[in-house]
């Protein structure tokens, strides 16, 4: 947005102040202007997200598959094989 010079002290010949009328009106053309962005205006991207998604998955279920190996939980752990030998 463009706002106008205004001095503190005003001096012979300087620019004037505006009055509240040029300021309003100024105000008032800026917003008629302006254009929302399509979607949001935050966020990340949706590759970025779904990306971060995938890896954190990824490392959860790595992580639960070691920890389960570690822990012999479940199918992981050992099984008992019944063998006769004669």
């Amino acid at each position: 947005m463009k706002v106008p010079y205004v001095e503190d002290k005003p001096t012979p010949g300087g620019f004037r102040t505006p009055s509240e009328d040029d300021l309003g009106r100024m105000i008032r053309d800026t917003v008629e202007s302006w254009n929302p962005r399509r979607g949001p205006d935050s966020g990340p991207p949706p590759w970025l997200l779904y990306t971060a998604a995938s890896a954190a998955l990824v490392v959860i279920l790595l992580a639960a598959f070691l920890i389960g190996s570690a822990l012999q939980i479940g199918a992981l752990g050992p099984q008992p094989v019944n063998a006769t030998l004669h």
